[in-house]
């Protein structure tokens, strides 16, 4: 691959109409399936709700039930376009309370808490989870729910029929598999370090028909978006609260994003292609340490973390 000093000019920054076209149908069809961004404009994601604090006198709250409760979407991922949302009402006992809510995961431990004082029946409370746990480091992969009780520690009642159980809970991951349609691993000469003129293969070819959407595996900032004679059309980022450089190869057309973009992890950023010195349709993926591509950093074999993406994708 290119190193900095002999980067090319970035290729142009339109798409053909219809690859545009494409693109944007694409877009919303990732949103559907995977919570990432809607379009192909990158932004960081909406802020996560402020943890609250606990009441400062004796938190008070009469016996709670809850009259509705759901979370969307069903899945999420760091740094990513849609984060958790709960939206509740309760039923009380009396006109304020002072409530808990808890994300935990599957063994019952809370890793986010949120307090709200002075919560009024009936009255719609959201809590927007961005992913992190209450001494601020990103959740690992699981699947979660979200728990209501009193600040005392009283659960809220359900109805004995309620199904609002099943509907709190949602899956959550730090990365997202990076094709959004079939493909397979290839044969001998996809792997990482396969024999090439000159030098070794330095990623892995994922094997796909051209057109198919490609979406970040990690959201970030836009390293370097441009063209190169092997690499075709390429993408660069900088993954968002890791050591990882990740890149994106033989795109069909130059992505939509520009150098120094913010992308959301599961957001559109191109479509599987055959440009540069590819022979067949697939995605040419990298995984560089620190410091970077082409930075002192080096590549390392991107199969095992693939294969685990996409057991969950």
């Amino acid at each position: 691959m290119v190193g900095k000093t002999t980067r090319p000019w970035l290729a142009g920054t339109y798409f053909t109409i219809a690859a545009m076209a494409l693109l944007l149908c694409l877009a919303a069809t990732a949103a559907a399936s995977t919570g990432g961004a809607p379009t192909a404009a990158g932004s960081p994601p909406p802020p996560g709700s402020p943890s609250g604090t606990p009441a400062s006198d004796a938190p008070s709250a009469g016996a709670l039930r809850l009259i509705s409760a759901q979370t969307t979407p069903r899945k999420s991922f760091y740094y990513g376009f849609r984060y958790p949302k709960l939206s509740f009402s309760i039923a009380s006992s009396q006109a304020q309370n002072d409530i808990r809510i808890d994300v935990v995961d599957v063994a019952g431990a809370s890793v986010r808490t949120f307090f709200r004082n002075d919560v009024a029946p009936e009255a719609e409370t959201a809590i927007r989870w961005d992913g992190t746990t209450n001494d601020g480091r990103a959740a690992p992969n699981g699947r979660y729910t979200f728990q209501i009780s009193s600040q005392a520690g009283a659960l809220a009642a359900r109805p004995a029929t309620s199904s609002e159980a099943s509907s709190l809970g949602f899956a959550f991951y730090g990365y997202a598999f990076p094709l959004l349609g079939d493909h397979d691993y290839g044969g001998s000469g996809a792997v990482f370090g396969a024999g090439r003129s000159g030098h070794t293969h330095q990623g892995h070819d994922v094997m796909a028909e051209c057109g198919v959407p490609i979406i970040a595996a990690r959201g970030g900032t836009v390293q370097y978006s441009g063209y190169h004679s092997a690499a075709g059309n390429y993408v660069v980022i900088d993954g968002k609260g890791t050591t990882f450089d990740f890149m994106y190869a033989h795109l069909a057309e130059p992505s939509p994003l520009k150098t120094g973009d913010t992308v959301r992890t599961a957001q559109p950023i191109g479509i599987v292609g055959d440009t540069g010195s590819a022979t067949a349709c697939h995605l040419h993926f990298e995984i560089w340490t620190a410091p970077g591509w082409y930075e002192g950093g080096s590549p390392v074999d991107p199969l095992p973390y693939l294969e685990k993406w996409d057991r969950y994708s």
